[in-house]
């Protein structure tokens, strides 16, 4: 179990580096989804008792974070044929090297901190370095659709985070944060319709000039 808990951590680091990476909005959703899949086997993975709150959870997960998000989020690309990230305020290469940087970062900071072996191992610095990243995205990107996944990166190292308390944590908060989640893209993609249908560019310089 120990080497698939690796297995499925390594998955989202590599996922989070996919999206810093591509300029294409297609492929950073599908890491976000395969990210999405990773994280909601990884409370299985945790928990071997595998009591009906951690089904539940990584049931929830994967249909919220790897399914319905990204149909969602794949829904709005087609609505403003729009396909490429092509003027990111950091280069791709810089945002790499950024994100390598968060990495190492949070693996020396998650030595600090007065966690248990396994949760200071991999699990909490990779938890830190995905939103991290996931922050990196939101300020670097320009394009409305790529900052939701920027979003649902960090959203997803906290979630992450969260999995070290996973057997203390009620279902009903885990359910809220997902809720959460699906109400925060639902209400972004609202706001993406509304620049597509004012504006030639999905850029979101544009939202300060919506108005009602």
């Amino acid at each position: 179990m120990r080497s698939l808990e690796e297995i499925l951590l390594f998955a989202v680091v590599a996922t989070d580096f996919a999206v810093l990476g591509t300029s294409r909005l297609t492929a950073g959703i599908r890491a976000t989804a395969l990210q999405g899949i990773a994280l909601g086997l990884l409370p299985i993975v945790l928990e071997p008792s595998r009591s009906a709150h951690v089904v539940g959870l990584a049931a929830g997960t994967i249909a919220v974070k790897a399914v319905a998000l990204p149909w969602l989020l794949r829904r709005a690309i087609r609505e403003a044929a729009v396909r490429r990230e092509v003027e990111p305020r950091i280069g791709y290469m810089a945002s790499m090297l950024l994100g390598a940087a968060a990495l190492a970062g949070a693996f020396a900071l998650a030595r600090r901190l007065p966690l248990g072996e396994r949760e200071t191992a991999l699990l909490v610095p990779i938890a830190f370095a995905t939103v991290v990243i996931g922050l990196l995205v939101l300020v670097t990107r320009s394009k409305a659709l790529t900052q939701v996944i920027g979003y649902l990166l960090l959203e997803n190292g906290i979630y992450l985070f969260g999995l070290t308390q996973v057997d203390r944590v009620p279902f009903l908060v885990d359910v809220g944060v997902l809720l959460d989640v699906f109400a925060g893209v639902f209400i972004m993609g609202i706001v993406v319709f509304h620049i597509n249908r004012e504006f030639d560019s999905l850029s979101a310089a544009n939202l300060s000039e919506l108005r009602e």
